[in-house]
């Protein structure tokens, strides 16, 4: 039984939003992580792979923050933070596991994925 009744579009829309905000808002990181798994549910039960749009959702927002720190570093603008990079870079890895995983298709897999420094832990998702 759905738990979460907006069309599938808005589930995959609230989905990307909710994984921003168990990032940035980190002071409810359980609150919305029981959000993303009754939407994860929800995504399963209207026949869809629920933990595959996750780990997409998951992947675009860790590329853009490296997109968006890199680009910082490379100009000289505020302190790009290559640490943060690399954390950032083990979550995507991941991500790409848990899709290479739900395609079964034998392709390869990253396994630098614990590379997360401590003063990052905000950024940690909710497997």
């Amino acid at each position: 039984m759905r738990k979460y009744l907006p069309t599938t579009s808005e589930l995959i829309d609230r989905l990307s939003i909710v994984q921003l905000k168990e990032v940035f808002i980190s002071e409810h990181k359980e609150e919305y992580a029981k959000e993303i798994k009754d939407i994860v549910h929800d995504l399963e039960e209207a026949g869809l792979d629920g933990e595959m749009i996750r780990a997409i959702v998951v992947l675009a927002q860790m590329n853009l923050h490296i997109w968006h720190n890199e680009t910082k570093y490379r100009a000289g603008e505020g302190d790009g933070n290559l640490g943060l990079t690399h954390g950032l870079n083990g979550i995507r890895n991941t991500a790409k596991n848990k899709i290479q995983d739900a395609l079964e298709d034998g392709g390869r897999k990253d396994y630098k994925i614990d590379c997360i420094a401590a003063e990052f832990k905000d950024w940690e998702v909710s497997w």
